[in-house]
């Protein structure tokens, strides 16, 4: 039996932005863009990859989040701290140049981590903290 991840989920504010964001800074393509009661899912992945996707999503959708709870993610979307992901590309600072080009916010700059990893950091226009590795 194989398990694989076919998709994970990040909250988005703007889905304007954050769609102009994931294909045009990222290069990701669009696999689908679904507009519900005024909310936008945004799938998109990889070139090539399409066993694995993001799906850009309106934090308020869960109907299961109370209005308060809905306060607190907005607070933490804005600081930064609700969700995250990790990438991974084999020209780190090409990747970086033109993120940097983008004007996304910079969190860290390439660096060779103790742990044996290069990567960097920065935000996405929801403030998802998106890290990514160079491949080796």
């Amino acid at each position: 039996m194989n398990v694989t991840i076919h998709a994970s989920f990040l909250p988005h504010d703007d889905p304007d932005a954050s769609l102009a964001f994931y294909r045009d800074v990222l290069g990701f393509e669009v696999r689908d863009d679904v507009g519900y009661d005024g909310m936008r899912w945004i799938t998109v992945g990889p070139a090539g990859q399409p066993g694995t996707s993001i799906v850009l999503q309106p934090p308020a959708a869960d109907p299961g989040i109370t209005d308060a709870e809905r306060v607190t993610i907005a607070e933490m979307m804005a600081k930064g701290t609700y969700a995250g992901i990790l990438l991974a590309t084999d020209d780190l600072d090409g990747f970086f140049a033109r993120v940097v080009a983008s004007g996304a916010e910079v969190i860290q700059e390439p660096i060779e981590q103790q742990f044996g990893v290069r990567d960097c950091a920065f935000r996405d226009p929801a403030g998802n903290m998106i890290r990514i590795q160079e491949l080796r």
